[in-house]
C-alpha cells in the first residue's frame, strides 16, 4: 500500500489541531495518552532538573512541552512539527506558560541543530511517520548528538511488535479500546489512516538504536498494547 506523502501528513495535521489541545485527555487515540504525557514530564523533570532549553519534535499543539513545564520551569522551547496551525497553537499555549519559544516548520528528517543545543528532548507521536531504517538510524543519532551531555530523551509512540501474532493480539487489544472511544466508525478510521500514514517499529528496536546511538540509562516508562513511553540519557 502506498504511504502518504509528507506533504499528505502535513494536510491532515493542518485540520486537527483542537484534537491536540486537550492537556487533561492527551490525544485521546493513543491507549494511556494523559498517563504518559504525565509519566514522561515527571521523569524527565527528575532526570534532568537543570534543564534550560527543551526541544519538542513533532509538538502538535505543544502538550508535552506545556506538561513538563509544569514540573520543571525551564526557560527556553524549540517546538517543530510540519503544520503551521500547529506550531501556531503550541507557541501561544506554551509562550502563555512563560516560555520563550522558537518554532520551526520542518521534516524532523529535514530538521537540523548544532550539537549539544538542548537538555531535554521529547518526540511524542512523530517517529511512527519515519520510513526506511537510515531514517530511523539517522534521526536516533542526530538525537543524541542535539543534546547536551547528562540531557535525556524522551518518546511517546505507537508501536509494533516483533512477533506477528503478538502483533495481532495487540492490534485486537486498540481495536477494542477505539470501540470503546467512538464506536466501531471511529475505529474503522484510526485503523484506515494508520495504514496509509504510519510505519511503526518496535520498541525493542529503538532501545536498541538508543543504545547504537550512544544513549545509556535506557528505561521504559510504560507500555499498553500498541503504545509506549521511554527514554534514555546521553553519556
Amino acid at each position: 500500500m502506498r504511504k502518504s506523502t509528507v506533504d499528505e501528513i502535513r494536510a491532515r495535521f493542518d485540520g486537527d489541531v483542537e484534537r491536540f489541545s486537550n492537556l487533561e485527555s492527551g490525544q485521546t487515540a493513543a491507549i494511556d495518552g494523559a498517563l504518559c504525557l504525565g509519566l514522561i514530564a515527571e521523569a524527565a523533570a527528575r532526570t534532568t532538573p537543570g534543564a534550560r532549553h527543551v526541544l519538542d519534535v513533532g509538538c502538535g499543539a505543544g502538550n508535552f512541552t506545556i506538561r513538563l513545564h509544569g514540573k520543571l520551569p525551564f526557560r527556553h522551547a524549540t517546538l517543530v512539527d510540519l503544520s503551521l496551525p500547529m506550531l501556531t497553537r503550541a507557541c501561544e499555549r506554551v509562550g502563555a506558560a512563560g516560555v520563550e519559544t522558537e518554532i520551526v516548520q520542518s521534516d524532523l528528517r529535514e530538521a537540523r541543530f548544532p550539537e549539544s543545543s538542548f537538555d531535554i528532548i521529547l518526540a511524542a507521536a512523530v517517529l511512527h511517520h519515519l520510513r526506511e531504517e537510515q531514517e530511523w538510524e539517522d534521526v536516533f543519532s542526530r538525537f543524541h548528538q542535539w543534546l547536551r551531555p547528562g540531557g535525556s530523551l524522551w518518546i511517546f509512540d505507537l508501536v509494533a511488535h516483533e512477533i506477528p501474532a503478538v502483533e495481532t493480539i495487540q492490534s485486537e487489544r486498540y481495536a477494542d479500546y477505539l470501540r470503546g472511544v467512538g464506536g466501531d466508525d471511529y475505529a474503522k478510521a484510526i485503523f484506515e489512516y494508520v495504514e496509509q500514514e504510519d510505519s511503526p517499529r518496535p520498541l525493542t528496536y529503538q532501545l536498541d538504536l538508543m543504545r547504537h546511538s550512544g544513549f545509556a540509562g535506557i528505561d521504559v516508562l510504560h507500555k499498553n498494547a500498541t503504545f509506549a513511553a521511554f527514554g534514555g540519557v546521553r553519556k
